[in-house]
């Protein structure tokens, strides 16, 4: 079963039991994920259903920071807990150990040896830890590991 079929299914679930915050965050998925198949006309495999989720977690993220300088605590705590469902549905994460040591034998494997290289650690690391690790947490590490 693909994760937007799971997604899918997860949506009827939580239709069935009366969970209407599970359901509409679901649903807010499944239409990111419709509007990408109108767009461009295509299918979607489960890499780009992870990289819409990626996006609607940094999107949720982004928000929570804006509401809670705001001071609107009950949309803050709206997006946070929606960010929380789409987490689920992602690969799990690298620790910051296991972070920095990929990013130590990427940093090898290109030859950085000072910030300005941050570029390529960046292209290598996307293509290596892509959804494994946020592109935020990858720079701030590699940025980290030159200094």
């Amino acid at each position: 079963m693909s994760l937007k079929e799971q997604i899918s299914n997860d949506i009827k679930t939580a239709m069935k039991e009366k969970n209407s915050a599970l359901r509409d965050a679901l649903r807010l998925l499944a239409s990111a994920f419709k509007q990408i198949e109108v767009d461009e006309r295509k299918e979607l495999s489960d890499d780009d259903v992870i990289k819409i989720i990626q996006k609607q977690v940094k999107q949720r993220n982004d928000a929570m920071t804006q509401y809670r300088d705001a001071g609107r605590e009950d949309l803050y705590e709206k997006e946070a807990s929606e960010a929380a469902i789409f987490e689920t549905y992602l690969p799990k994460q690298l620790t910051d150990d296991e972070l920095e040591s990929a990013l130590k034998s990427i940093i090898a494997d290109v030859k950085a040896t000072s910030i300005k290289d941050i570029g390529k650690i960046m292209g290598a690391a996307s293509k290596a830890l892509g959804v494994t690790a946020d592109g935020k947490r990858i720079n701030e590490c590699a940025k980290r590991l030159l200094i």
